[in-house]
Formats: structure tokens, sequence, C-alpha cells
């Protein structure tokens, strides 16, 4: 029996630690490095990173199209940092928010030698973290040591490729019964996961028969959308239709997973919208901060369900993604219910975005 930190708890406080603009060592392949995201990081930090060796910027390929720089691993592009880049060069490189006003931001020197995997290992990371991906990298040797004498977290590749891959297993917390004006009679149900990230909710309405398939949506969050009652997304009016539904029906199960904005975090979010208003669409702007259409991970929906006891579910959504994400999990969607409420005149776009680059079948 041990008291110090399993590798999913070392995960979980690598993630706080870059949110904070602590490092973290990173080793495999017999390479090792000091990682931070370039978000959180500081000047004085940047200096001390410095006096380690040469830095390392790490940035998704998809910023890497907007920056017109060719990403020579592929899924990422590696560039070495110039002699007297100051903090602002880092962030200007990382967040798109000026590029419009500063397209020019090179010249870079994109480097090809040397194995990327610990660059990869640090944007996952960050992306985890709900921090826009990009990181520091600088090579280190001695590690363990390192990580030691600067009481920083300590992850090998070998031991985190499969936990950053797989879906963290949920527990059910608790659950109370909670009368809802749209949809009646209804518990509120906890899931919490292993590795101490977001809670997501399943509202059940009414009674549903666990043997018969159950009328269920998989809704994610939107404060934006939900609580503000936003005009540029659909997502309050779906929310409030769903649940309207399971009442009018007398049962059915509503998840709401916390997996704001795409899965990419409200600040992020935020950031798109920012690029939104200069002309970029919806997919446009992730692209643009370096991050993929959809980051979403519906493993959690088909988990929850599972847990629930549910086996087939007539899903209301008008994104195929879902039904297959559902159906490669291993439930049975024997039915989708188109959910097609909230146009307006603000969202016209946003919601052909959706239908022509997304496939939502709107």
């Amino acid at each position: 029996m041990t008291l110090g930190p399993s590798i999913l708890e070392r995960l979980t406080r690598a993630r706080g630690d870059l949110r904070m603009g602590v490092p973290v060592v990173l080793a495999g392949g017999g390479e090792s490095a000091l990682a931070v995201a370039v978000e959180s990081l500081d000047p004085a930090r940047l200096d001390a990173l410095r006096g380690f060796g040469q830095p390392e910027l790490a940035l998704t390929a998809r910023r890497a199209e907007t920056l017109k720089t060719p990403p020579y691993d592929g899924d990422l592009l590696r560039v070495a940092l110039p002699e007297r880049a100051a903090l602002d060069w880092l962030s200007a490189l990382a967040d798109p928010a000026d590029d419009l006003r500063v397209p020019m931001k090179g010249p870079l020197r994109p480097l090809r030698d040397g194995s990327p995997a610990l660059h990869r290992a640090a944007l996952l990371l960050a992306k985890s973290a709900r921090l826009l991906p990009a990181a520091l990298l600088v090579r280190v040797e001695h590690p363990l040591a390192l990580a030691a004498d600067h009481g920083l977290t300590f992850l090998r590749l070998d031991e985190i490729a499969a936990e950053l891959a797989r879906l963290s297993p949920l527990e059910e917390v608790v659950a109370a019964r909670l009368p809802m004006a749209a949809a009646g009679a209804g518990r509120v149900h906890i899931f919490r996961p292993e590795d101490g990230g977001d809670e997501h909710y399943a509202i059940e309405v009414g009674r549903p028969d666990r043997a018969a398939p159950v009328l269920a949506r998989l809704h994610s969050a939107c404060f934006t959308g939900d609580v503000l009652g936003s005009l540029k997304c659909d997502c309050g009016p779906q929310l409030r239709a769903a649940l309207a539904q399971m009442g009018e029906a007398g049962a059915g199960v509503l998840l709401y997973l916390n997996q704001e904005g795409r899965g990419i975090g409200l600040a992020n979010k935020m950031r798109a919208y920012s690029l939104q208003d200069q002309g970029f669409d919806t997919v446009e702007a992730n692209h643009r901060l370096g991050f993929e259409d959809d980051e979403r991970d519906f493993r959690i929906g088909a988990e929850i369900l599972r847990k629930m006891g549910f086996a087939q579910v007539r899903l209301l959504t008008n994104n195929p993604r879902k039904v297959a994400m559902l159906e490669s999990c291993g439930l049975k969607v024997v039915e989708r219910v188109p959910l097609k409420v909230g146009l307006t005149a603000e969202n016209a776009g946003y919601l052909a975005v959706k239908a022509a680059k997304s496939g939502h079948l709107l």
C-alpha cells in the first residue's frame, strides 16, 4: 500500500500545474523535457526555462494552418524559440486574437529532427486542462532528479498514453428527486469521473422502463445558451424542447455533459466568439485557436446510460456523430428523433455551418 499519487492522480495534478503556469517534467523514448502551457506562462518562468537550454514551441497542425507554416510532424508543429523572443511573441503565436491586426508572426523556424512525442503529450495535456493548445518545452537531463529538486510533477509517456486516450470511469455520487417545470417529476443523478475531471448530470424524467428504448438526449453544457438565453446558438431551445418532449412522453433521460464549447471550455469558446466577430464561422474559429471542429467525447454519454441500466435509446438529436458514437460503444439507437427548434435571425448562419461542415441534419 502506498500513500503516493497514482498515475491518474499525477495526471490530474499536472493539469492543475499547467493551469497555474507551473512546468511538468515529461520523459519517454530516451528523452525528457520541461513542459509548460504558453497561456499561463509568465516572464520569470520563461527566463528560468531558458536557463536549461533552447526552448521549443509546440502548436497543433490546425494552428499551423493559420500561421501558414508546414507541420512537418503531421499533427503538430515544433518551432525553435528565437534567442530574443519575449512572452508576447509566444502569446501571439498561441492566441489568434490579433491575427488580423498583426498577420506576420515570423520568420518561424520549424524543427524536423528528433521525436515529437513529448511535444504531442504536452499539447494533449494543455487541451485536457482547457487551455490553448500551445506548449513550450525545454529538453533536460536527469528528469527524476530535476522533478524532485524543484517539486515538479513527473510523467512518463508510457504511463500516461493509455490514460489520455481512455475514458475515465464514472461513478454515480448521488441522486435526488427534482420536480421540473418543463418535464414534471424527475430525478437528477450526479456522475463523477475517477480522474477528478468535470462532473456530468443525468436528468431522469418519470420512470423510464430499462427494458425498452428510452427517449434520450446527450446535451453538452452551453452556459451562454442554456443560462443566458444567447441568440447565437440553438442550445437553450433544444434543452427546453427536449425536456418538454420527455415530459409529454412521461419518461426520458437528458444527459447534461460538461463539455462546454464543443469540448474546448468556456474561455476558449469566448475566444472563438471573438473570432466570429472578426468574420470567421464556428469551425474556422476553432481551427484558428488550434482545436478540431469538435473536441467532445460522447463516450461519456454511453457510459452514463449503461450505468443507469439502459441498452437501447431513441436519441433526440440532429447530429449523426452522436448516433455513431453511441452505437460504437455498444448501445442500440433504435431511432433518431429530430430536434429542430430555435432558429433565429442571429443564429441562421451558425446553423447553416453546422449543417454544411459538421453534418447536422437540419
